[in-house]
């Protein structure tokens, strides 16, 4: 494909990362040259140092061949200016990152005027992300697929009983379940057997929801059953606006401590159900005086991951049951699987997360990235033409990047050998490296011809970001 991204921060860059890993031809247009240049360094991609929003400059870059552009810098209403002229232009599909509160009442009246095809808000699907972990019942990282069947959950080594210094081989878990993937001093191993667990391993488990929720109720760092009916959130952002107009629907009573007095003032007038201290939410003794050790879940949501981090370990330490932290840098992963924060949320990978699985085109029914974008957790449905059906695993030269976790064939979870067929219609719950995303897309898709090939011909002599 012939990608066009407008606009080089965090959300850009990570797009880019994923997308310059398949054969597309990717052109990363901004005007801070230093962001240009990192990625440019960093990927087999185009960079252009350009004010996105000029039709010459679109036009310059074959926008009206461009099969989708993705608008992510900073201005709401250049984001979906340059969607809509694209779209003019000719450009196949437009991808708009949109924040702003006051548009989410409208969004699709925005897409229907201006031609979008998808609009991304990270605030909003970070916002839902929290609600979703808030309203389980266990205080732990876990996600669903195959309509609930199929569970993924991560848990850690020390933190559950009979693990540590034994092989996988050797551990008691469920029959349908499978280990999948461990993270190890920041770096994920594919298990096999005979793989020994070491005490700050984290494991990745994908299975059949009930023996997923079994197998975590026996994990010391999990508390069951947990009934939220009062939240903390710390820090007034756009994100806590869109997670206080959730729980409080809910019926969950919401407190709010944001230091900027201008923001409570307007939280205060949209929100009314909600109750807003102005305070610094990492004040150890506001937090006591607003009774921290009572509440149910602390969410913190301020700009400073390590603020965020410092808050979620302070609450554990009040015994509040469930703790959420936003962070933001993906390199602070290892990290936070050290200090053993399950329920970290990173709203630009949540974000990439559903470009990326609309970029997919439908193909691939949810995807969960895992670990700053290092894996994918796709859920896939097998056609009727791709090389997976009819024949065993075993015949099928999997990479071992890629795992199949679960097989729902006819409503029926099956966790599978060497043996197991694939039929078509049959629901394929894989894990999978960043490395091997292609070779899995050649197992399920036939391959498409017509890349954009002249474009990157024409740009060779623009390796280095160049000024217009």
């Amino acid at each position: 494909m012939h990608i066009i991204i407008v606009g080089a921060g965090k959300l850009g860059y990570l797009l880019a990362e994923f997308l310059s890993q398949k054969d597309n031809n990717v052109v990363m247009i901004d005007t801070n040259e230093s962001k240009l240049e990192r990625a440019n360094n960093q990927f087999d991609i185009l960079t252009y140092k350009a004010n996105g929003a000029q039709i010459p400059v679109l036009e310059e870059f074959n926008v009206k061949n461009a099969d989708l552009l993705i608008a992510t810098t900073n201005n709401d209403d250049t984001n979906m200016l340059i969607c809509s002229l694209a779209k003019k232009l000719g450009c196949k599909r437009v991808v708009a990152r949109v924040r702003n509160p006051e548009y989410s009442g409208q969004i699709d009246e925005l897409k229907k005027h201006m031609n979008i095809d998808y609009v991304a808000n990270p605030e909003l699907e970070m916002a839902k992300e929290i609600a979703a972990h808030l309203f389980k019942g266990q205080a732990l990282n876990m996600e669903d697929f195959a309509k609930g069947k199929v569970s993924i959950i991560n848990i850690r080594v020390h933190d559950s009983e009979g693990m540590k210094g034994n092989k996988i081989k050797d551990i008691n878990i469920p029959k349908s379940v499978l280990i999948a993937a461990i993270l190890r001093d920041g770096e994920i191993i594919i298990p096999n057997g005979d793989t020994m667990l070491e005490e700050n391993d984290t494991l990745y488990l994908i299975g059949e929801k009930e023996a997923i929720g079994s197998l975590a109720s026996n994990s010391y760092n999990v508390e069951k059953n947990i009934l939220v009916k009062n939240a903390m959130i710390l820090g007034g952002g756009k994100a806590t606006y869109y997670l206080a107009k959730m729980l409080i629907r809910h019926g969950i009573s919401v407190k709010i401590i944001e230091r900027d007095k201008e923001r409570c003032e307007y939280l205060a007038q949209e929100l009314p159900g909600a109750l807003i201290i102005y305070g610094d939410a990492t004040d150890p003794y506001l937090l006591t005086e607003e009774n921290i050790s009572e509440v149910d879940a602390l969410v913190s949501l301020t700009g400073y991951d390590e603020e965020n981090l410092l808050m979620t370990l302070l609450a554990r330490k009040y015994g509040v049951g469930k703790v959420i932290a936003k962070v933001s840098r993906t390199n602070y992963i290892p990290i936070i699987e050290q200090l053993g924060v399950n329920n970290a949320v990173n709203p630009v990978m949540i974000t990439a997360g559903e470009i990326m699985r609309f970029i997919q085109g439908g193909r691939v029914v949810s995807l969960f990235l895992l670990l700053g974008g290092q894996a994918e957790v796709l859920e896939l449905i097998a056609k009727e033409n791709s090389k997976i059906i009819g024949k065993p695993l075993s015949e099928l030269n999997l990479p071992k990047g890629i795992i199949i976790g679960s097989i729902v064939h006819k409503g029926k979870v099956i966790i599978p050998n060497g043996n197991s067929i694939i039929s078509s219609g049959d629901r394929l719950i894989v894990f999978c490296l960043k490395s091997e995303v292609t070779a899995l897309e050649k197992l399920f898709y036939k391959p498409k011809g017509g890349l954009l090939n002249e474009l990157r011909n024409h740009y060779k002599g623009i390796r280095k970001s160049t000024s217009i």
